[in-house]
């Protein structure tokens, strides 16, 4: 794979707690992405000669209740390779009971390094019950929920991270309440998704409010997400956000190598991947056999690498019947088959590849429980209602 020379910045490592991250960079979990396999995949890039300058991974989010219920495929989704680590598992929970019985149940069977808390998602069937980015508007409900985990975590050196988003709208941010609760109940960072639950993944990150998070939360790490579509998005994120590392969600979809880009470019290197169309169908292949061992089903593991391969092929001259086809693979065979209808040699297509992958959507209006916002405090019927929020997460 070729290079390109950009200007070096050196970056520390990303400290949380007792956890030494040699690379202040994170994989975002994402439903249905970034399992087993797409971890494995963007471990072996981001892994940088014998320095291991490695990010941290963190797998697809699982929620707190069916953890502890056992479900097969939760159990299933918070498998990590023999040599993964650090273990890093994403809990969704609206209960501070519930939440402490899974992390107990994690930190006690050793089955994680690190816990990460989500207070992000912006899904209507998750925040009309309360949950997810409508979460941190009741204070006291969100710092429960973090001081449960802290808790029982903290006996066994597991640090607790909280991934949030600025609020639920314009009028009602909550990123600078819900950091400094979770700097005071013990959080060992907080990562903040630049958007509010309304604008789901449209519009533009508001990078400076990462900057007022720095600002507010002192002693503990705050991370940026929103719009990291390349090594030089991170390096610009933290020069003027100041922030101590990054999240990356879909600037790696499709290009897994810009773990690489980035544990070069934060260890002050000045090497960035290029790859060939040859390079990139390889990587697709290797990818697509990941996923057939992960879910242990040919058919499973290339129906599941369709949704990848637009991601893979953007910018490339692929034509228009090989991508149709692709997106019906359903056999290793088949894939080689069209994979070998490509040029190999056509070389990296510069920004036609680049910027913003997966789907922006457009702002909406935030489905919320009746009177969520009319106060910060938890009204009976509302903490009923919330009860119910697990329920209503599917994959996990």
């Amino acid at each position: 794979m070729t290079t390109l020379a950009c200007s070096p910045t050196v970056l520390p490592p990303l400290q949380l707690g007792g956890l030494t991250i040699a690379s202040p960079v994170v994989l975002a979990p994402m439903a249905g992405i970034t399992n087993r396999a797409f971890r494995r995949l963007c471990r072996e890039f981001g892994t940088v000669g014998a320095s291991g300058a490695d990010a941290l991974y963190v797998n697809e989010m699982v929620t707190a209740r069916a953890l502890v219920e056992r479900h097969p495929e939760t159990l299933r989704l918070i498998e990590h390779d023999p040599g993964e680590r650090p273990r890093s598992v994403q809990l969704y929970s609206v209960d501070p009971a519930t939440t402490a019985a899974a992390v107990r149940m994690l930190v006690t069977e050793d089955r994680a390094d690190h816990i990460d808390l989500n207070f992000g998602c912006p899904v209507p069937k998750v925040t009309r019950k309360g949950g997810g980015g409508a979460l941190p508007w009741k204070r006291d409900l969100f710092a429960a929920i973090v001081r449960a985990a802290v808790r029982e975590a903290s006996p066994y050196a597991v640090p607790v991270t909280v991934k949030m988003r600025l609020g639920i709208d314009a009028d009602h941010l909550t990123y600078l309440d819900a950091g400094r609760i979770a700097e005071g109940a013990g959080a060992a960072a907080v990562g903040v998704h630049a958007r509010t639950v309304a604008q789901a993944y449209s519009g533009q990150a508001d990078w400076s409010l990462i900057a007022r998070l720095k600002e507010a939360v002192r002693t503990i790490p705050v991370l940026g997400n929103g719009d990291i579509w390349s090594a030089e998005d991170a390096l610009d994120m933290v020069a003027r956000t100041g922030c101590d590392g990054v999240v990356v969600g879909r600037g790696c979809l499709g290009r897994p190598w810009l773990f690489t880009d980035l544990a070069a470019a934060f260890a002050g290197s000045a090497a960035r991947v290029q790859p060939s169309l040859g390079e990139v169908a390889a990587t697709l292949r290797r990818h697509a056999v990941y996923l057939v061992e992960f879910y242990g089903d040919e058919l499973r593991g290339c129906r599941d690498i369709r949704k990848h391969i637009a991601w893979y092929l953007k910018g490339f001259p692929a034509g228009s019947a090989v991508r149709n086809s692709l997106a019906l693979v359903d056999s290793l065979a088949a894939l080689d088959a069209l994979l070998g209808e490509l040029d190999p040699t056509v070389p990296w297509p510069g920004r036609d590849a680049e910027g913003q992958r997966g789907r922006a959507g457009s702002p909406r209006r935030v489905v919320l429980p009746e009177g969520w916002l009319d106060s910060p405090d938890l009204t009976p019927a509302q903490a009923a209602l919330v009860a119910e929020a697990e329920l209503s997460v599917s994959g996990g």
